[in-house]
């Protein structure tokens, strides 16, 4: 019994240890939420408290049983994060498109569809937040997007929507949304933007979304095998302890 206290110890030490470690980098590289959000032309797009504020709105509103942000979350509605990228991706590739070609993104030729989708990442990648003002700076381009999102979103979640599972009402006060939306354009930022002197994004570039260049880390990749290999091999090695202390039954 000794024996097996020991061991119980040591993986409780060693677990606990681990947790603590990651949740002390989890913390120290935490995406910073700015104070302020604007263009390079100087408009303000997103002021103080407005992001954590919409956090607020969103967790008041059932936060992950009303779709989720960053994949976690509920069994209805959809990853707002991933639905604000793809819908900010698809609107700066036709205005992209239509400044320099004259037509939608799906009408031009593949070149140019190429030399488009390189403009449009490296302009979501970019990381352009000066810490010493808490000020985010965004193009232009991006501050229409968030207000055509945020048209998108009042509808959405002002006369309801069968495809988001969002009942009519469920936000319809016009403030309290936009902040909302803030937030999650927050989440969508943190998701694309490189982490300083690094090559992918606050969130390892989840979620997944090719258009902009998201695609999975080869350390997500190769630790999600180990965890589950570790996870069967942990579960096999208890089932043949626990065996090997039983006899057969007499037959």
């Amino acid at each position: 019994m000794k024996k097996l206290w020991l061991v119980f110890g040591i993986i409780m030490a060693v677990s606990f240890g681990t947790l603590l470690w990651i949740g002390t980098e989890i913390f120290r590289e935490a995406p910073p939420i700015p104070q302020r959000v604007v263009t390079t032309a100087g408009e303000e797009v997103i002021g103080p408290e407005e992001i954590s504020d919409g956090q607020n709105v969103w967790q008041a509103m059932g936060g992950m049983q009303v779709g989720s942000v960053w994949g976690h979350g509920s069994y209805v509605a959809p990853d707002w994060t991933a639905d604000y990228l793809h819908r900010e991706a698809v609107y700066l590739l036709d205005q992209i498109a239509a400044d320099e070609y004259g037509g939608k993104y799906e009408s031009v030729e593949a070149d140019k569809q190429a030399l488009v989708r390189q403009r449009m990442q490296s302009m979501l990648r970019a990381n352009n937040y000066d810490a010493s003002t808490g000020t985010l700076t965004i193009e232009p381009e991006r501050a229409e997007a968030f207000r055509e999102n945020l048209e998108h979103y009042r509808q959405v979640f002002g006369e309801g929507s069968a495809e988001y599972a969002i009942q009519k009402g469920a936000q319809s006060d016009p403030e309290r949304l936009r902040k909302m939306v803030a937030f999650f354009f927050w989440t969508s930022w943190a998701s694309t933007a490189h982490r300083p002197g690094d090559s992918i994004s606050y969130t390892s570039n989840f979620p997944s979304e090719p258009l902009v260049g998201n695609i999975p880390t080869s350390s997500t990749i190769i630790w999600t095998g180990v965890s589950i290999i570790m996870l069967l091999a942990g579960i096999g090695g208890m089932a043949w302890y626990f065996a090997s202390l039983h006899e057969e039954a007499p037959t």
